[in-house]
């Protein structure tokens, strides 16, 4: 071996401790000139992966407003809380936001507008009016998805500004029922450019007709209880993909449906127009329609070609109206090949009806005024399954001898 360094010789005279001896040593031998780059001894340096004394490996809590939930990254959940105020710290990458069951006035553009990638904005039950509701208010949010702005009356919306949701184009679910608007409050723009609107739930309000300008892509249309007493030709025929429409609670009365109401409407599925004072089925339903709901109307009488239209229907409610055996003409039904339900209750029919259709599946007949029931009637049911006859006139000696002998899986009610 070689002599050892100087410095080595004078540490081994003074017993310096190991650990202050490594120290010194180190330091000694930095100073050293280096001879060979292989032979150099590496200089430790801080990992700044490793975690320091009072450092927690967990990532830091999410932002979330004070008495809020915030479940992901993405979802605020201020629901019930009472807020008067729009919250000023929700996270600005929220894609979900819900304030329904609060009492905000109004919302500030200032804050909703710095929340640009919202997808989901829930305001249902609070206190807005059109005034606290700025024009702009969704103006720099284009990739909403969901609006709701209903109601349990108490939010106070009576318009939709000109162009607040023209830029919407991904807007698929828009809800403004129990609110206060009117025809005035909405116009030909209002839902013309929501080119991916699927659900629009304008119920409970008071609209006087049919908007105008409903989107191709719309499917669903709910317009209940509303003042509506006139849908003109042509009205509809834009929402050409429209398959489930709901216009019950309206004062449409015998002429408020235009013959041609529902043209252009051909995958319509189902419609509602129970409660509308209408005197008669109307006329020009699609061909495809598969569920047509006219309870708790004014129809006194079914003539042979009352659904000569509708050979499709499935479901058919009829219930509450005012109709007859003496006007309720045999030929009715018989078109109908693939009706599968048939609701008559609360009506005036003394005899169950004539030229039932083969597919029946369940008939309900309470609340009439039936006192016999004859086997001719019966004779084409063989798939009848369920027969609703509770609230009637029939007595033991009133049901015919054969009655029941064509429809052996029957369950009477």
């Amino acid at each position: 071996m070689g002599p050892s360094p100087p410095g080595l010789e004078i540490l081994s005279q003074l017993h310096v401790p190991c650990q202050s001896m490594s120290l010194l040593l180190l330091l000694l031998l930095g100073n050293l000139p280096s001879q060979d780059a292989a032979t150099a001894i590496p200089i430790m340096t801080e990992d700044q992966n490793f975690p320091h004394l009072g450092e927690s490996l967990q990532p830091p809590p999410r932002a979330c407003p004070p008495r809020c939930s915030c479940p992901r990254d993405d979802t605020v959940s201020c629901d019930g809380l009472d807020l008067g105020l729009f919250p000023s710290n929700i996270t600005k990458s929220a894609q979900h936001l819900s304030l329904q069951n609060n009492q905000l006035v109004e919302i500030p553009y200032n804050e909703l507008s710095r929340l640009r990638y919202l997808r989901t904005l829930n305001l249902h039950n609070n206190q807005l009016s059109s005034e606290g509701l700025p024009d702009e208010a969704f103006e720099s949010l284009p990739d909403l998805q969901y609006i709701y702005l209903a109601n349990n009356q108490n939010n106070r919306i009576a318009k939709v500004p000109r162009g607040a949701l023209g830029r919407h184009v991904q807007l698929r679910e828009l809800y403004l029922q129990h609110n206060r608007l009117s025809d005035a409050g909405l116009d030909a723009t209002t839902f013309s450019k929501l080119k991916s609107l699927e659900y629009l739930d304008l119920s409970n309000n008071r609209l006087g007709e049919v908007p105008e300008g409903l989107p191709p892509s719309l499917v669903i249309l709910h317009l209940g209880r509303n003042q509506i007493c006139h849908v003109p030709a042509g009205r509809l025929s834009g929402a050409r993909g429209l398959q489930y429409l709901l216009l019950q609670h309206n004062p449409l009365g015998p002429g408020g449906l235009d013959l041609a109401a529902f043209q252009g409407l051909r995958g319509l599925h189902t419609l509602h127009l129970y409660a509308s004072g209408l005197e008669q089925v109307p006329a020009g339903l699609p061909r495809r329609l598969h569920a047509l709901m006219l309870p708790h109307n004014r129809i006194s009488e079914l003539g042979p070609r009352a659904f000569v239209a509708t050979p499709s229907l499935v479901d058919l409610n009829l219930a509450h109206n005012q109709l007859t055996s003496a006007h309720l003409h045999h030929l009715a039904f018989c078109r109908l090949g693939h009706l599968q339900t048939l609701d008559l209750a609360g009506n005036r029919l003394t005899l169950l009806p004539q030229g039932l259709p083969g597919s029946l599946q369940v008939l309900r007949l309470p609340r009439n005024q039936l006192n016999t029931l004859d086997p001719e009637p019966m004779t084409n049911l063989s798939m009848l399954q369920e027969l609703h006859l509770g609230h009637n006139r029939l007595r033991v000696g009133s049901i015919m001898p054969g009655t029941w002998q064509e429809v052996p899986s029957l369950k009477v009610r």
